[in-house]
């Protein structure tokens, strides 16, 4: 009988080793591979500026609209990050202060969520720079979900949750059962980038698949000329005046910047942005919040003190009141804007044509539990 010669038990070897280097999985669990999710940029929109460090994938959104719902996120189990953006009232809270655990209240309405993914700073002054950021604070603020963020990784690892497996869940998305505060802001974050408001009626005109009415048509022309008499204002043109802050670049209708819009001669209950850089010129000022389905946004401003559009346009049609940081974009704090009946409701009608009830009502951002 032949011996296999030295050179047969090599070439042996080199085989097997090559199928095991290969890919044979062995009986072995397959490497975790997340499903990349491609945010699709409406028509006349920008790029959208996706963390590096957290891009979208499929199971990630999944984890992060749960985690929006989780009532477990609060300290008795009561709220949740829905419970104080309500899709009926875009995403946003229709009481003008939100009730936290036990009934507690802040002093500020809470702000609409609808195109974060575009916004460049966060909350009404402006302190968390990614939207990451902005979802760590009210878990942990004391008159909002009051809990630390550490129960609630204990929480979701260790409580059991009809038919939810956190653990499974981050394996899923990020590659690992371990559960952290940083994977649940970004499971969250994920989410909340997929909330984009493109199909209002004014999107649509845009697009060239509808035309608006001789009222929203004339309230769109005032939105985008300047305020006042041109023979007493240099520059005026018997406008609204309200494409300065809320223009129309990229279709956000808000410019993301701070402003004091003649609310308050003075700013002792909310001083705003100035507690974040701590520079007086900041005193008064607030983030400006984008129109997009602002007729389902009441109350308005960052205290709720306007219940309707109708007072909205009138404040800023009587001028605002004056004072030290007042925006130079106020320029009518003595005499208004003097816009006739007809003007405010065009104005009005014109918001209403910005509602886009196929965001709010996107069975894909409703409470999934």
């Amino acid at each position: 009988m032949k011996t296999p010669s030295i050179s047969n038990f090599f070439l042996a070897f080199l085989l097997i080793f090559t199928f095991i280097a290969s890919g044979c999985n062995c009986g072995k669990t397959p490497a975790w591979e997340a499903t990349p999710y491609t945010v699709i940029i409406p028509s006349f929109f920008p790029p959208m500026d996706i963390p590096e460090d957290n891009p979208m994938t499929v199971e990630g959104i999944k984890l992060g609209r749960l985690l929006f719902w989780e009532k477990a996120l609060s300290l008795d189990h009561s709220i949740s990050c829905g419970s104080c953006h309500a899709p009926s009232s875009n995403f946003s809270d229709p009481e003008q202060f939100s009730a936290g655990v036990n009934g507690t209240l802040g002093h500020r309405n809470a702000s609409v969520i609808v195109n974060l993914g575009w916004s460049s700073s966060f909350f009404w002054d402006g302190r968390a720079m990614t939207l990451e950021d902005q979802i760590r604070a009210p878990v942990v603020h004391p008159l909002e979900m009051n809990i630390s963020w550490e129960a609630v990784v204990d929480r979701l690892e260790n409580d059991y949750f009809d038919n939810l497996d956190y653990p499974q869940l981050f394996f899923d998305a990020f590659g690992t059962s371990v559960i952290t505060e940083d994977y649940s802001v970004k499971a969250i974050a994920q989410f909340i980038r997929t909330m984009i408001s493109s199909n209002s009626k004014i999107d649509k005109w845009r697009r060239g698949e509808t035309e608006l009415t001789d009222s929203e048509y004339l309230g769109y022309q005032l939105f985008l000329r300047e305020g006042g008499d041109p023979e007493v204002n240099p520059g005026g043109e018997f406008g609204a005046d309200c494409f300065h802050c809320h223009g129309e670049a990229g279709l956000q209708f808000s410019d993301y910047l701070f402003h004091n819009n003649g609310l308050d001669p003075s700013f002792e209950l909310d001083p705003g942005r100035v507690n974040v850089t701590g520079s007086p010129l900041d005193s008064g000022l607030f983030k400006t919040p984008t129109l997009r389905n602002v007729a389902l946004s009441a109350p308005y401003m960052h205290d709720g003190r306007f219940s309707t559009l109708e007072d909205v346009i009138e404040h800023y049609n009587s001028g605002g009141v004056s004072s030290s940081t007042i925006d130079t974009f106020m320029k009518y704090t003595t005499g208004g804007l003097e816009l006739a009946p007809q003007q405010k409701e065009a104005i009005i009608d014109f918001l209403n044509a910005l509602t886009d009830t196929t965001f709010t009502q996107n069975p894909d951002f409703q409470d999934p539990h």
